[in-house]
């Protein structure tokens, strides 16, 4: 390698590292963050890492200062769904549609549960309006998500739970087939991005 390319690209790579550090001084010390930044991504690490009760915690603990925040209200309801207390969620969830309409991943996640509850119609409806509004849930989770929650086999999506719940409910009721445990059990919520 010649001498000028050399020094050309030691000079490139010091500009880059310094670019770097400066940059995380800059991000990590002089500018404020967000009040209770934080416990927001404590919270959402708990719920991938489902140690839902922590997670519950920094939701309510987040919810004392912001009561009105439709995102922590989504939280605390994921982490209910996650923990079984499927009343409490479906009020949660009930309540940050009515607050926010027009976010469909909280209609994906309210269908979920409710799909869970045995309201297929229910879920059907929340199905329809996520995919709706949030064509995206469609895909369900990325490679990404996946990767990170060591799913190797890409789960069920909400539009494939929708298909499939359209075509039982034509059915007859005797015929019908809502329920394929451990099918189901391989859905999970949205993340709340």
């Amino acid at each position: 390698m010649d001498e000028k390319l050399y020094k050309t690209l030691v000079r490139i790579a010091i500009a880059i590292t310094l670019l770097w550090v400066g940059w995380s001084i800059y991000d990590g010390f002089l500018v404020e963050s967000v009040p209770g930044a934080h416990s927001v991504q404590a919270a959402a690490k708990h719920l991938e890492d489902g140690r839902n009760e922590d997670a519950l915690r920094e939701y309510e603990s987040l919810l004392k200062d912001n009561p009105g925040n439709v995102y922590y209200l989504r939280g605390k309801a994921q982490a209910l769904m996650q923990m079984g207390e499927n009343d409490l969620a479906l009020n949660i969830y009930n309540d940050a549609i009515n607050r926010e309409k027009d976010f469909g991943v909280t209609y994906a996640n309210r269908g979920i549960l409710r799909d869970r509850m045995g309201d297929h119609e229910g879920a059907l409806a929340d199905y329809e309006k996520a995919l709706k509004l949030a064509p995206e849930t469609a895909e369900g989770p990325g490679m990404m998500t996946r990767f990170l929650r060591k799913q190797d086999v890409k789960p069920p999506t909400i539009a494939e739970r929708a298909n499939y719940l359209r075509e039982q409910l034509a059915k007859p009721e005797s015929e019908r087939l809502l329920k394929v445990p451990e099918r189901d059990a391989k859905q999970r919520p949205y993340k709340m991005d």
